[in-house]
């Protein structure tokens, strides 16, 4: 490819121009298209989400790209996100076999592992399911709620009323329900519907297996829609579960029923995979800030309602505070953020500094964790600023595959995990207000935007 052109596509990148990039190059002759501008084609597909494609051209190079890092994690790149995670995780191995130590492979690597083995544990469930209800032995449940059980399950609050409940289902509604849907609602859910048509339980919490965005141990429900159109969380209101599904992306595999205090981040659904549109669902929460990740909760609606606990099971808070302002006081650094602090000169005891930061965040919310607050602003700039004195030549992709090495998945010093769509966001703000400026694809702050940095650093 020729450099002009080269130079004219990493402008287009840095301006995220993707659709730009794939004219132009679909626009010279296929049997004119050399190594470089076929990656560089698959490489804006895989910008604009379109992963097959992406993965058709990489196929084109595949005995050229054998032995180049870069192909093998572009084409793990689309596999992942093509939610083929063995597959992706075999591509980002190759890489880091010939190209060990980027920090972006090694990241992708662990999460497609990940990814894999939960993938493989959720397949084998679902045959299993899909086996049981083809012998016969999973019949349809009929809710099984004794009156005692349902004068203590519901809130009473004019909240749950006036966005959740609406008048008791009448056969009529029910089947039109069922019919927009597509989908034959669990005589469970629909005796409970009968009971009180949509609420705000007094447990609101459910025990998991696996780690959630919103926890290591349980998923938490703001509500349960309730069958209607009227009430905003009813299952075809404005907020409903087509909505959810439509407008918010999350897999068409059933009935959203409930939504999370994520407000649109995480739902709870029906999950008609195993059974068919007519049969006996599963429960199962789906994270739409882990690319809608399915997490099973539940064989059927009634288990998953009668499995409900509440709030106190999990308020460890007080303890929990005090663990993390032990650890951002105490904890080792990971080794990444200690070589970062150790080249700073321009800023005196700055390990000290992060720490009285850090420590900030815990006192305003009991946790160790960045979200989209000012003071989380505050560490996302110092871990940006750190990286890029140390990393000039980073790209934003290396970045944020670097991002979860510094204090994320830290040491001692560490969170645990982290939301990557923060992250993005945040990069996305810096970037509209132009305090992060792109050049050739190299990303860093303006040196005007660095001293005030510093500045809110030696105030702390």
């Amino acid at each position: 490819m020729e450099q002009h052109l080269l130079d004219q596509i990493n402008e287009w990148y840095e301006a995220d121009e993707h659709q730009q990039i794939v004219d132009t190059l679909l626009a010279i002759p296929e049997e004119e298209r050399d190594y470089e501008s076929i990656g560089e084609l698959g490489r804006a597909y895989n910008n604009l989400g379109l992963y097959e494609e992406a993965l058709a051209h990489f196929d084109t190079i595949s005995e050229a790209g054998n032995q180049d890092a870069l192909w093998h994690y572009r084409v793990g790149y689309a596999l992942y996100y093509l939610k083929r995670y063995e597959d992706a995780a075999q591509a980002f191995r190759k890489a880091d076999q010939l190209e060990p130590g980027d920090q972006r492979t090694e990241s992708f690597l662990y999460w497609s592992l990940q990814k894999a083995e939960k993938q493989k544990r959720e397949q084998l469930r679902l045959a299993q399911k899909a086996a049981s209800i083809k012998q016969g032995d999973s019949a349809k449940k009929r809710g099984d709620f004794s009156d005692a059980w349902l004068a203590d399950f519901w809130e009473d609050s004019g909240y749950a009323r006036d966005a959740y409940q609406s008048a008791p289902p009448t056969d009529e509604l029910i089947s039109s329900i069922e019919q927009e849907l597509g989908y034959k609602l669990p005589s469970s859910y629909i005796e409970l519907m009968k009971h009180r048509n949509g609420g705000v339980p007094k447990n609101t919490n459910f025990p998991t297996e696996e780690p959630t965005s919103w926890a290591e141990d349980h998923i938490a429900i703001t509500g349960i829609m309730g069958i209607g159109r009227e009430k905003s969380y009813s299952l075809c209101g404005d907020l409903g579960s087509p909505f959810m599904i439509e407008d918010w992306g999350y897999p068409d595999i059933g009935v959203v029923i409930c939504d999370c205090p994520s407000a649109g981040h995480d739902v709870v659904m029906l999950d008609y995979r195993a059974c068919g549109r007519d049969g006996e669902p599963e429960v199962v929460h789906v994270d739409q800030e882990d690319d809608y990740e399915i997490t099973f909760l539940a064989d059927n609606f009634e288990a998953f309602v009668k499995g409900l606990v509440n709030d106190e099971e999990y308020d460890t808070s007080a303890e929990d505070k005090a663990n993390a302002l032990e650890k951002v006081a105490h904890g080792a650094f990971s080794p990444l953020l200690e070589e970062l602090c150790s080249r700073v000169t321009e800023v005196e005891q700055l390990e000290q500094k992060i720490r009285k930061i850090c420590t900030q965040i815990v006192e305003a919310k009991g946790g160790f964790a960045f979200h989209a607050d000012e003071l989380s602003y505050v560490m996302y700039d110092v871990q940006f600023w750190l990286y890029t004195m140390s990393y000039p030549d980073t790209t934003r992709d290396q970045y944020v595959a670097a991002y979860p090495n510094i204090i994320a998945f830290g040491k001692e010093f560490g969170q645990g995990g982290y939301g990557p769509s923060f992250i993005t966001d945040w990069l996305e703000v810096r970037r509209k207000e132009k305090r992060i400026v792109q050049d050739h694809g190299v990303i860093r702050f303006t040196d005007s935007y660095v001293a005030e940095i510093m500045e809110t650093i030696n105030q702390v």
